[in-house]
């Protein structure tokens, strides 16, 4: 049974079952995981233990509901996705106390997640019917050539729990408007935003089929194998980390299949010596802070110029200082709880190490037991060094390292020294020196004097070891695309009764 289930004011959307093929369902093997609560430790629930013969019924119901569902027209997929998001809209308190439950983020960062969720299927049922085509010029006389874009097929996606709502949205969003039915596996750590979500599709009218979720803990790399064995799915889209990317790329090898990507990042993030300081530490309180450090795109390494780099230690100090740590629900709340204790004991590594090799603890640097196991104090290290785990490896968690650094092609040279390249960011008023960083720097994403990029209009993905292809943007939905090219002979021929 549940235990402290959120006092959502509709209860129906907090299911314990999975949604397949418009149906609410168990595993059939009957085995069912729990899913704990990260500020308590207690268990909340439980849900459907999925495995192949699971995964593989949902998959045939993608696939039978993909011919009718690819014929639709544009506009008509554009209206489901739109309900879709008003529906989002009219119960976003209940999917934010969800994600809170889940997910251990406050309040108002699950209700902005809610928003930029939702938002997705809202940019999307604007593209659905803009999937145009091009006329082309032939080379050859009497040849006319158009193409036209047609849905790849059915889709196996497969999200995790950090954006329990945004992850999922970003990637049926797209698929969906280009006529795609999709098999989604939800994060096991967080699959009742996921729950809800379908129930949400499902009162949207998306027909049977189109959107199926499996769930799973154990059986995560059986379902994602099955996904990526499947020779009727036909694109994979994963957001997760690198080393369970380069997995799921080799086991989607002997089908060939359409992939996108979105992994790990160590996010460089640049304070120059002519930048704003106030600025400057705001961006690195949203960009390193933002879920207490669990996004792919927080800063990882944080490189400040000798010139201020007292200065906003100091700065940036006194306003981590002023962070509230504590269960999400609760008033005035900043920063919640790390997801698990593995979670915790990564932290915690990264900061001993960088201790131990010198670095100077400025705030936090400890476990917050009187809180909950998953608690870390929001943590500033001094005078890291390159040798540190921190530079090396992505944290996930609430540490934020600071490096000093002389020049501009020294400090570049070290952000792109990483094997990943997702985002990044720099802090300058020399609109030259913008131009020339920006340029320079090995990632997908770069935000100059912001800390915050994320946005529907916006395409999001890496480059190197982060992955490849685009989420959102007017670029989002090829990915769910195949261009056609289509060739008509003998069309060079004079007017009749010439």
């Amino acid at each position: 049974m549940e235990h402290s289930v959120p006092p959502l004011n509709d209860k129906s959307l907090l299911k314990h079952q999975t949604y397949i093929n418009g149906k609410w369902v168990d595993a059939k093997s009957g085995q069912t995981f729990e899913v704990f609560d990260p500020a308590t430790g207690k268990l909340i629930g439980t849900m459907p233990e999925m495995n192949k013969e699971d995964t593989e019924e949902a998959i045939k119901a993608a696939a039978a509901a993909l011919p009718s569902f690819s014929k639709t027209t544009g506009r008509e997929r554009s209206k489901m996705l739109r309900k879709w998001y008003d529906l989002m809209v009219e119960n976003a308190d209940d999917i934010a106390k969800l994600i809170t439950w889940e997910n251990g983020k406050p309040m108002a960062d699950a209700k902005g997640e809610v928003t930029y969720a939702a938002n997705f299927f809202e940019w999307f049922s604007e593209e659905a019917p803009r999937t145009y085509g091009d006329v082309i010029p032939a080379t050859v006389p009497g040849n006319r050539v158009y193409t036209i874009k047609q849905p790849v097929g059915v889709c196996g996606l497969i999200t995790p729990w950090n954006f329990p709502a945004a992850m999922i949205t970003r990637k049926i969003g797209p698929a969906l408007a280009a006529g795609c039915t999709v098999v989604a596996k939800s994060p096991g750590e967080t699959p009742f935003t996921a729950a809800a979500l379908a129930e949400l599709a499902h009162r949207a009218g998306i027909p049977p089929g189109v959107v199926n979720i499996v769930t799973a803990m154990k059986n995560t790399a059986e379902v994602g194998s099955t996904l990526t064995a499947s020779t009727t799915i036909k694109k994979v889209s994963f957001t997760g980390s690198t080393g369970v990317g380069r997995l799921l790329m080799k086991q989607s090898a002997d089908t060939l299949k359409k992939l996108s990507f979105e992994l790990g990042g160590n996010a460089p993030f640049i304070v120059f010596d002519d930048a704003d300081v106030d600025v400057a530490v705001a961006g690195a309180v949203a960009s390193k802070f933002r879920s207490s450090g669990q996004t792919c795109v927080c800063a990882n390494r944080l490189y400040i110029q000798r010139g201020i780099y007292d200065k906003f230690a100091e700065a940036f100090t006194a306003k981590v200082k002023e962070f509230k740590v504590g269960s999400g629900y609760a008033e005035g709340i900043t920063h919640g709880p790390l997801i698990h204790d593995r979670a915790v004991s990564k932290v915690e590594a990264h900061v001993q190490d960088a201790v131990k090799q010198g670095g100077k603890v400025l705030v936090g640097g400890q476990k917050m037991p009187e809180l909950g196991s998953n608690y870390y104090q929001p943590t500033i290290i001094r005078d890291m060094t390159e040798k540190m785990a921190l530079k090396n490896e992505e944290t996930f968690g609430p540490v934020a390292g600071l490096f000093p650094f002389d020049t501009e092609a020294e400090v570049v040279e070290q952000a792109n020294s990483a094997e990943v390249g997702l985002a990044g960011y720099f802090f300058s008023k020399d609109v030259q020196r913008c131009y020339r960083v920006a340029e320079a720097l090995e990632v997908g994403m770069v935000g100059i004097n912001t800390g915050l990029i994320s946005d529907p209009a916006a395409p999001f993905g890496g480059v190197k070891q982060s992955g490849f292809g685009r989420e959102g943007s007017r670029v989002g939905i090829d990915e769910y695309l195949i261009t056609k090219m289509v060739t008509l002979g003998g069309m060079g021929q004079p007017l009749q009764g010439s």
